[in-house]
């Protein structure tokens, strides 16, 4: 009788674990009557824990390595004070809740999922905060396996998140889109990423310049917090003008209109996130899980005993507009303001210099008790050592500036080095060809002026190698790949694909905006993810490009 009773409990159970539940649904007023707080709610927090409305799926390797790259910049490391004592913060708020949900001795996986659910709903959101088994491990990868970068993050937003916020406010668009900045750079104004996106919110050049991103020589308005917020906000509205749906709109700024057209039409027309979510590029299917977690994580960070660390530069400033060039070291010499704090707040300028005209101003951000000193000593600011940062009155080239910076500079040592020439062949990566050289890339991108890691065949580069070494590196240019590996150590590919390749027929794919490996899989019957890593030597998923040539196996 006992066993026939835990066999009844188990098929009740396994029949509620397969159900979408959305017992409730609360509509808000906003910009959409579609918008509303939806989580998967039921009274019974016994059988909430096994109840999800999404599937589970583990997106750690792909934000951790995002994460990583977004926030190594030195100021990581040496410009913020991470403090043992919580620092009062304009983010934290009284969530209206129970004190008893929020013991920060928990441990995480002993809070249950009810805590999360209504901790979600508190926050009152125009957006769907859908709660499912992504989204709590979004939430576990910020409050614990990132705990540091997060408390990073925490700081900046006090002084990135009212801009945020007032500019979205003016475009009628919910605040709550402040929190896409955090997956997008991490908060980091100089956030570069490996496809050449650029600033807090990661704009493409192309798009950039669409939405009004100057973007030349001495300036990147992509990293400017005001204009790049302007141009984040209407780009946004745009696209809820297309798709009447926050989740989509969020999922489409990371992935672009054309992958969520094509999810569209691939799941029959469905117009919800969780019904495309299969269809969508990995990456984009951890985005708005993401989303949400950040939104919770920016909320209720004290409740997992976050730490708040403060920037080294200013967080109260100002801005004062310029009408002549200058170069922010004479700033910093005559108002005694450190050079790492004045590009922590002007980020825009490339080479520390704002190329300003009386026709056409630029402006100038300082801690706010120094606009007043600024302005009153403004002449003579612009006079002190003229003659040494602008001959003659006139603008020095970027790479001039750039190669005389000071000792912090990132420009690679060439001392003892000589220049070679080479022509780069059809298929070769330039972190190929960094090792064959044994160079690094970010060297190699900065001698022949690269943005991202796309290079083309019959590409002329500039490559700098030990004096004594010269002939052997000039040698090179004349070997075949497997000549090339060999000289390194390496093997062009496994005996196993090498086998396959005298043995069988391929067909050879040209990569497209928007592919990942999964989609072109599907494209030829037969054909996995995984046969297309291993025969062509793929171990980062995220590493295509746009005209990459792969070779795909013929299945009879």
């Amino acid at each position: 009788m006992t066993i026939r009773k835990s066999i009844l409990v188990l098929q009740f159970v396994l029949i509620l674990s397969t159900a979408k539940v959305f017992a409730y649904t609360e509509n808000k007023p906003g910009i959409s009557a579609s918008t509303n707080v939806e989580t998967a709610y039921i009274d019974s927090t016994i059988i909430l824990d096994s109840i999800y409305t999404s599937p589970n799926e583990a997106f750690d390797d792909i934000f951790s390595e995002k994460f990583d790259s977004l926030m190594n910049d030195w100021y990581i490391r040496t410009a913020y004070n991470i403090d043992s004592t919580r620092v009062p913060s304009s983010l934290d708020q009284d969530p209206h809740l129970s004190q008893e949900c929020f013991s920060v001795e928990s441990p995480f996986g002993t809070i249950p999922d009810s805590v999360f659910i209504q901790r979600l709903q508190a926050l009152n959101s125009m957006i769907d905060l859908t709660y499912n088994e992504s989204v709590k491990k979004m939430i576990e990868f910020y409050s614990v396996k990132i705990r540091k970068k997060v408390e990073i993050i925490i700081g900046l937003a006090n002084y990135y998140f009212p801009m945020f916020e007032e500019t979205l406010d003016k475009y009628n668009l919910p605040v709550e889109l402040k929190y896409m900045a955090i997956i997008e750079s991490a908060l980091n104004a100089k956030a570069y990423s490996r496809a050449g996106a650029s600033g807090l919110w990661q704009f493409m050049y192309g798009t950039g310049k669409k939405y009004g991103l100057e973007v030349n020589s001495y300036v990147d308005q992509r990293r400017d917090p005001i204009k790049s917020t302007e141009a984040a906000a209407r780009y946004l509205s745009d696209l809820y003008n297309i798709y009447q749906d926050w989740h989509l709109v969020i999922a489409a700024y990371n992935c672009g209109p054309g992958n969520i057209n094509k999810a569209i039409a691939r799941s029959g027309g469905k117009r919800d996130y969780w019904s495309i979510y299969y269809r969508l590029p990995r990456e984009t299917r951890g985005y708005v899980p993401a989303f949400i977690s950040a939104a919770y994580i920016m909320n209720y960070y004290k409740h997992h005993n976050l730490s708040v660390s403060t920037p080294s530069f200013q967080l109260h400033s100002d801005s004062v507009l310029v009408t002549e060039f200058i170069n922010l070291k004479q700033v910093s010499e005559a108002l005694n303001i450190s050079m790492e704090e004045l590009r922590e707040l002007n980020p825009m300028y490339k080479k520390d210099i704002i190329p300003a005209q009386k026709n056409k101003p630029y402006p100038l951000v300082l801690p706010i008790e120094q606009i007043t000193k600024f302005i009153e000593k403004e002449k003579d600011i612009i006079a002190h050592n003229r003659q040494h940062y602008f001959p003659d009155n006139r603008l020095k080239e970027p790479e001039a500036i750039t190669t005389s910076s000071s000792k912090s500079s990132n420009v690679p040592n060439i001392k003892g080095k000589t220049k070679v020439s080479y022509t780069v062949k059809t298929g070769e990566t330039i972190g190929q060809i960094a090792e064959w050289f044994n160079a690094k890339v970010s060297d190699i991108k900065y001698w022949n002026n690269i943005r991202g890691n796309i290079i083309r065949a019959e590409q002329k580069l500039t490559i700098y190698v030990p004096t004594g070494s010269v002939d052997d590196y000039r040698d090179l240019e004349t070997m075949t790949f497997e000549e090339k590996q060999r000289f390194i150590g390496k093997t062009k590919i496994t005996n196993i694909v090498a086998q396959e390749e005298t043995e069988t027929d391929f067909i050879i794919h040209t990569v497209k905006n928007g592919d990942n490996l999964w989609d072109i899989a599907k494209e030829y019957p037969g054909v996995s993810a995984d046969d297309i890593k291993r025969l062509n030597n793929i171990t980062n998923t995220r590493g295509l490009y746009i005209g990459q040539k792969l070779k795909i196996m013929k299945k009879s």
